[in-house]
């Protein structure tokens, strides 16, 4: 047996790789207790609040597949928004063909999944900005493509034809209980994505390609999925929006802001997390709903908030409250390495953003 063999050996005989063995039992009730808490704001707050709120299950959607992507997977995409439209269009489509428009929602979310393999196909050899170039291409694409066909409405857009025949009020509440069902689905399914054996090779992607391939990783399938799975988010984001406001119009769903808004909300909340989405988006909602009566101040205060965390805090603000407040991590899913001889006391900790 050679040295380095031998070393291999007595290491792996000596360490163990785990997830984080933190226990997140308070965790799980207090986010419980939050989301039974949001489930009853139809019966206190107003009409303006709830579609508020339903815009910013809409960005934390996004933001937390826009993580997952540039994060974990170390994907930055700037087309995202094509996963946005396609939902907003599956659900227009369905509802045409006379199916409720809430029953569309979780086929058109499946729907974009499925778009999203050939979309992946056409993009996957690609890095960096040319990724994110090739991203954006493909979505304005799509865009054109979708204006050709005037019985979807064409460039002007479409109501949908088939809506519950509720009062408003009681519309409205069933799109906000819908809308966090998506967000919390949605935070669930990165949490537990990022838990499991694919979570470890994207943390290893992350901290370092390289040694992850070497390792024998198998960073292009993982990234596939990601890039499937977060398809399958934005879809479901979309075919929201669609839902919330009724009418789909391409240049709306397909517009590029929904791919600035979810890049804002994570860059200023913290890259790498999944507290960092849901802080950003908290951030975000705050300024928006402060400042967009100042029309063009607002774009350029929200422009100045985000290079001034980039360039003073770039692990963004979740970064900035761990590092100076020692918070521990509401949703741990980074990786240790420790002495099962030593009552399993871990000696290093890995993934350190996780």
């Amino acid at each position: 047996m050679t040295a380095v063999a031998e070393t291999t050996a007595r290491s792996a005989e000596k360490y163990r790789v785990t997830r984080s063995r933190r226990n997140v039992a308070w965790t799980g009730l207090g986010a419980l207790v939050v989301v039974v808490v949001l489930a009853l704001f139809p019966y206190i707050v107003g009409a303006g609040t709830e579609t508020i709120l339903v815009q910013a299950f809409i960005i934390l959607t996004l933001a937390s597949m826009w993580n997952l992507l540039a994060g974990y997977a170390g994907l930055v995409s700037v087309g995202q928004q094509a996963f946005v439209g396609l939902g907003a269009y599956f659900v227009l489509i369905l509802n045409i063909h006379n199916l409720s428009m809430f029953t569309a929602l979780p086929i058109a979310a499946i729907g974009c999944g499925v778009a999203a393999l050939p979309m992946w196909w056409l993009v996957s050899r690609l890095r960096s900005g040319y990724f994110a170039i090739a991203t954006w291409v493909l979505a304005t694409t799509i865009l054109l493509i979708i204006e050709k066909f005037p019985s979807i409405g064409g460039g002007t857009g479409l109501s949908l034809p088939h809506t519950p025949s509720l009062s408003s009020a009681v519309l409205e509440a069933y799109t906000y209980w819908i809308g966090l069902a998506v967000t919390v689905l949605a935070l669930l399914g990165v949490y537990l994505l990022l838990r499991s054996r694919l979570g470890l090779v994207l943390t290893a992607v992350r901290d370092d390609e390289v040694a992850a391939r070497s390792s024998g990783a198998r960073v292009g399938l993982a990234r596939m999925l990601v890039y499937v799975v977060a398809g399958i988010g934005c879809g479901a984001a979309g075919a929201l929006l669609a839902v919330s406001q009724l009418i789909v119009q391409p240049s709306a769903v397909f517009s590029v802001q929904w791919t600035a808004d979810m890049a804002f909300a994570v860059i200023i909340g913290g890259l790498g997390t999944i507290e960092g989405p849901i802080l950003g988006t908290i951030v975000y909602m705050v300024l928006q709903q402060t400042l967009q009566s100042y029309n063009v101040w607002y774009l350029i205060i929200l422009g100045l908030v985000a290079m001034g965390i980039a360039i003073f805090a770039r692990r963004g603000l979740w970064g900035l409250v761990d590092e100076h407040l020692h918070v521990p991590r509401l949703f741990p899913v980074g990786y240790w390495l420790w002495d099962p001889a030593s009552a399993g006391r871990s000696r290093r900790r890995g993934g350190q953003h996780s």
